[in-house]
């Protein structure tokens, strides 16, 4: 019993600590420091209808539209609940055949050359908004062909909508989809 008392009111201690003040003081400080974040990135439309999140990459399939990442999560649509990666390795051979699909589905839209990685393999939690900035641009011949633009208009939209890196110096310079894709419709 001796050692028994202590370690309830440990247990009750450490609970109240970190299950209730820390969560709580960490919470805090997002909102207060990073509130857009913290609250999800939510993009809007006119009516203050939420129609995303810069955070989550969503499926675009129309050709009028730059295509995201593939999704680990394709069975249910970039769905958030079911993140996570395939864990596939690259020499398992259903790996190899999506890979190898869709480099296919690209070379039917007539893409020609190198294809980058971003557009064949998901990211590994399946959810990624972008794309690299050489993917974007692959793909402005099909979209200026489907909206009947000139590609040099898609050309300067992806410069626009490309973000450097992190800070200057962390990343990769990158292009959320989502918000390319709003761009397009407001023109």
């Amino acid at each position: 019993m001796k050692d028994i008392k202590p370690a309830i009111l440990l247990f009750i201690i450490f609970t109240i600590i970190c299950g209730g003040i820390y969560p709580a003081v960490v919470t805090g400080l997002a909102y207060a420091i990073f509130p857009k974040q913290a609250k999800g990135s939510f993009i809007t439309n006119k009516n203050g209808t939420v129609i995303g999140s810069t955070l989550i990459g969503q499926p675009f399939s129309d050709t009028k539209y730059f295509w995201p990442r593939p999704s680990a999560t394709s069975d249910f649509g970039f769905n958030a609940m079911a993140s996570g990666g395939s864990n596939a390795g690259p020499t398992n051979p259903d790996y190899l055949k999506t890979v190898s699909d869709r480099v296919k589905m690209l070379r039917d839209t007539g893409v020609t050359g190198n294809i980058p990685a971003d557009l064949v393999q998901a990211s590994a939690s399946g959810l990624d908004p972008h794309i690299t900035p050489e993917s974007a641009l692959l793909q402005v011949p099909r979209v200026a062909k489907a909206r009947g633009i000139s590609e040099d208009v898609l050309v300067k939209a992806v410069a626009q909508a490309t973000e450097e890196h992190q800070f200057g110096f962390l990343g990769e310079p990158r292009v959320n989809v989502l918000e390319l894709n709003l761009e397009l419709n407001r023109l």
